[in-house]
């Protein structure tokens, strides 16, 4: 639950995290989103945050939560698909902070159902927000990050499998390929990695389950969904010196879904 001791693993770092907010989607008692969950451990864990959203209230209960770890925070509300807007979201960092040494894009949506029922204008928009928006990111990371920089892209377990939104699945399996081309092109100064979840406990997910509910009936051989908390964790691991020489690499934290037998 985001409880354990907080060691200081990411003292003195200056962290971008784009979809820091959270939609509660009509739950009266939400669980915690991925985004919220990595900016409330990073900060408990000495980082100074740049937190960036399209929603504003999720994005002023992100800070809120975040201030009351202690830690420095900036918000920007901002379309990560657009390129000034994400180069605002730079340079926030850069008035704030003086600079930017951490990149996390989780940032994600989907369109469409099938390949009949998904138009022009949602694959254009999914892979706008999904893809395009990872891809700036990425692009001012390189250009602005020092020795010791790290990127961090919040993927997912559908880019290796097949699903019922495939504008989501295919911007998703992307990214690994933005991996690799930006881990090799900002080494040895710059670290990139992708973190894929797989089933998580959110609210989007129980939203999902609603809309799906055999989704509840995947089999998982850790014998439940996840939760952000964890994803968290995993994240953190990939953003501090503990993985110094990961990198160009995907981390599946899926409780073995991606190597079950299926029925």
């Amino acid at each position: 639950m985001g409880a354990a001791s907080a060691t200081g693993r990411l003292a003195g770092r200056r962290i971008l995290i784009v979809g820091a907010g959270q939609q509660d989607h009509g739950l009266e008692d939400p669980p915690v989103g991925n985004g919220r969950a990595m900016s409330v451990l990073f900060a408990s864990e000495g980082a100074s945050l740049v937190l960036a959203d399209v929603d504003a209230a999720g994005l002023e209960a992100t800070e809120a939560q975040v201030r009351e770890q202690g830690a420095e925070c900036a918000g920007v509300l901002a379309d990560a698909a657009d390129e000034f807007a994400m180069q605002a979201m730079f340079e926030r960092g850069r008035g704030a902070f003086g600079g930017l040494d951490g990149l996390v894009m989780n940032v994600g949506i989907g369109a469409g159902l099938g390949f009949a029922g998904t138009s022009v204008e949602d694959w254009d928009r999914v892979m706008a927000v999904n893809l395009r928006s990872h891809f700036l990111g990425c692009k001012h990371a390189l250009a602005s990050f020092d020795e010791g920089g790290t990127v961090l892209l919040i993927g997912s377990l559908a880019g290796r499998e097949s699903m019922p939104i495939p504008s989501y699945a295919a911007s998703k399996a992307a990214l690994e390929a933005v991996c690799r081309n930006a881990a090799v092109e900002g080494a040895p100064h710059v670290r990139v990695n992708v973190l894929a979840p797989g089933l998580i406990d959110t609210s989007l997910g129980r939203l999902a389950t609603q809309l799906n509910p055999s989704r509840a009936d995947v089999r998982i051989p850790a014998g439940r969904q996840g939760s952000a908390w964890e994803i968290a964790r995993c994240a953190l691991f990939l953003m501090s010196e503990e993985s110094s020489y990961v990198t160009g690499q995907t981390l599946i934290a899926d409780g073995g879904l991606s190597v079950a037998t299926r029925s």
